[in-house]
């Protein structure tokens, strides 16, 4: 049913517009108390195998709303509903910003991918923080907020730019997570420098701690699957040393050479971020040697082509106690969640792990034994 409505109604649309359209959709059914219950409970089956704890929190699952969907903090029960079993907003910046000019937003439907060019488009950190402190929750759910560099901030003022906004939003989030690797907004990809990464983290665990009384917010860092081995290698390092919480990985790629890209050339070429399908072997490969790196030091949060559950079973696998998805949000539908949801069940019965907490990583442990 979803595809035919997809190739009728949404793949004629613009692909922002379609974006906006199904967030009303959305908005709108989780206001009607009758209509969001039946949806959640066919949508959001409660499985208590799946259950996770990770970064000192209870979730329903392992399977999140990667950020970009809901920049604003304005569906999160909404999401809920559908079956993320977490929420992870933004990015938001310090400041509010429009993005980049239309078009921004576009399918490559062939390859089960977008590209975007956003640029950060969002409220501003001090909207979304009073609209998170507003929030009536109808469905309880973990929130994670993603924070990025406001576009005009210099290079000097970038550390200020992303403590002002921790300093707003740190006391609304379950965890935080500080994008340097979005390719829409120019210099921010250069932060995921050592160098430059340390003092910006320091900055934001120290202002998360100012904010926010009796209790210690998770702190995660977001990267590129284009960064090279050895940079990956040095942020898992500094994770560790700085003792953040977790890693995300992986954003979107610049990348459009060897990921067998089927669409046709005009979109191919556009300018921005490519997520989908064609990133999942990419975004595996960094999880592993991430895991392998840090082992069972840091939560990993694996994101990046996830269509299906197998594909959220491998990269539980390859050492993610979290999966996020998107892209395939877009291509498969509201059904999507309970697909994913139940395969991994499925999975995780047949597999000879008693829990998903004993297969996290597992690949690597069978490895060495």
């Amino acid at each position: 049913m979803y595809d035919l409505f997809f190739r009728v109604v949404f793949r004629r649309m613009d692909a922002e517009r379609a974006h906006h359209v199904a967030f009303r959709w959305i908005r709108l059914t989780v206001r009607v108390p009758g209509l969001r219950t039946l949806v959640a409970a066919v949508l959001a089956p409660q499985i208590a195998s799946l259950r996770t704890e990770a970064l000192g929190l209870r979730m329903r699952g392992p399977f999140g709303l990667a950020a970009g969907f809901d920049k604003n903090a304005a569906a999160v029960d909404g999401m809920a509903m559908l079956g993320f079993d977490h929420v992870e907003i933004g990015t938001v910046t310090g400041q509010a910003q429009p993005g980049n000019p239309r078009r921004r937003l576009f399918r490559l439907v062939p390859d089960r991918a977008l590209i975007n060019r956003m640029g950060f488009n969002n409220d501003g950190a001090a909207a979304v923080a009073a609209r998170l402190a507003a929030r009536k929750e109808v469905f309880p759910t973990t929130v994670g907020v993603n924070i990025g560099r406001t576009r005009t901030a210099t290079d000097e003022d970038v550390v200020a730019d992303y403590a002002a906004s921790t300093e707003r939003l740190a006391r609304h989030a379950d965890y935080l997570v500080v994008n340097v690797s979005s390719p829409n907004t120019p210099g921010l990809r250069d932060l995921q420098a050592a160098a430059a990464l340390r003092p910006l983290l320091t900055a934001v665990r120290e202002a998360a701690d100012r904010s926010v009384a009796g209790r210690r917010v998770p702190l995660l860092v977001k990267i590129a699957p284009d960064l090279a081995d050895e940079d990956v290698d040095a942020v898992a390092d500094l994770a560790v040393e700085l003792g953040l919480d977790g890693i995300v990985a992986t954003n979107t790629t610049v990348a459009r050479e060897d990921l067998g890209l089927h669409s046709p050339a005009r979109l191919v070429q556009e300018a921005g971020g490519l997520s989908g399908a064609p990133l999942k072997g990419r975004s595996l490969e960094v999880l592993r040697r991430l895991y392998a790196r840090v082992g069972d030091r840091l939560v990993l949060v694996g994101v990046g082509g996830i269509e299906d559950a197998e594909d959220a079973w491998q990269r539980i696998l390859a050492g993610a106690t979290l999966v996020q998805g998107y892209s395939a949000f877009v291509y498969r539908g509201p059904f999507w969640m309970r697909a994913v949801h139940l395969g991994l069940a499925a999975r995780l019965a047949a597999s000879p792990y008693p829990t998903l907490a004993d297969a996290v990583g597992a690949e690597h442990k069978e490895v060495r034994v």
